[in-house]
């Protein structure tokens, strides 16, 4: 059983670095680090960078997903390619442009990029946005499946992955006690479905509502609470059709005998106030 202890970053494919750039510090509230030729990395909270800005599209979207030490890297590798999983080690030159000791790199059986790593580096000054949007941490990760049994399967039995809710087959799981680090939606492409940040309040939910409305942003879902993690929330597009997320009070399941649940996949299973999802992936 492969181990994870934590979310390390995203790697975001983006047309326009520039306008991505903007967005995320400008918009999002988030510090802008360092620019490194066809990159941009960007942070809300200790570590070096939560995002990283690369040159392209959705081939360039990756998850980074952090082990405890070289033992566990070491067994993780050996553990997926016995299990016929193609899995490669990164380059020193990649090593340095991600900030980690080491990486190895592998697929989900839909075509979802991931990267295992180790001693992922942290800041050693503190998260200072551009915008003051409340941000607290970058929490979980929407991914597409194009078949999400199948891919929750793949999570459940190679790591220390659990399900602790469904919405129709969408599988809402995490590797700790926050109630998702990963959710599963059913779609017919691999890529990222959205990124979420934590807020302090619900008053940072509101705040950004009525700020991005103004700046027009598209609003796609909220504000609303979730009723699975119970989570107040709002969801808004970004360049690329990027859906990024503000939430705040996301369930902690600290129960050892908690059991998940299963939700219809309809509009109330997702929002408990009767907000309407404007987002593919939400819908029938």
């Amino acid at each position: 059983m492969i181990e994870i202890i934590d979310l390390a970053y995203l790697r975001v494919g983006a047309a326009n670095l520039d306008e991505a750039a903007q967005f995320a510090t400008e918009t999002i509230g988030l510090q802008e680090v360092r620019r490194e030729d066809d990159r941009v990395y960007v942070r809300g909270d200790d570590r070096d960078h939560d995002i990283c800005y690369v040159q392209g599209g959705v081939e360039e979207h990756v998850v980074g997903f952090e082990v405890s030490d070289e033992a566990s890297m070491e067994s993780a590798f050996d553990d997926l390619s016995a299990t016929g999983v193609e899995v490669g080690w990164g380059s020193e030159k990649e090593n340095a442009d991600r900030r980690v000791g080491k990486f190895f790199k592998f697929f989900d059986p839909t075509g979802n990029k991931f990267e295992i790593v180790l001693r992922p580096q942290k800041s050693p000054r503190r998260y200072f946005p551009t915008r003051d949007a409340g941000i607290s941490e970058f929490s979980h990760v929407g991914l597409k499946t194009t078949d999400a049994p199948r891919d929750e399967k793949f999570w459940t039995t190679h790591f220390n992955i659990r399900p602790n809710d469904w919405i129709g087959d969408a599988g809402l799981l995490s590797f700790d006690s926050v109630h998702h680090r990963i959710a599963l939606f059913p779609a017919d492409k691999p890529g990222i479905q959205h990124i979420n940040f934590q807020v302090d309040s619900i008053d940072d939910v509101m705040r950004s509502y009525y700020y991005l409305s103004d700046k027009q942003v598209h609003i796609v879902f909220g504000p609303g609470r979730h009723v699975t993690s119970g989570a107040m929330f709002l969801y808004y597009e970004g360049p690329d059709d990027m859906i990024y997320e503000y939430s705040h009070g996301v369930k902690i399941i600290d129960d050892p005998n908690y059991r998940p649940r299963q939700f219809p996949f309809t509009p109330d299973a997702f929002c408990a106030w009767g907000a309407k999802p404007d987002i593919p992936e939400f819908r029938d």
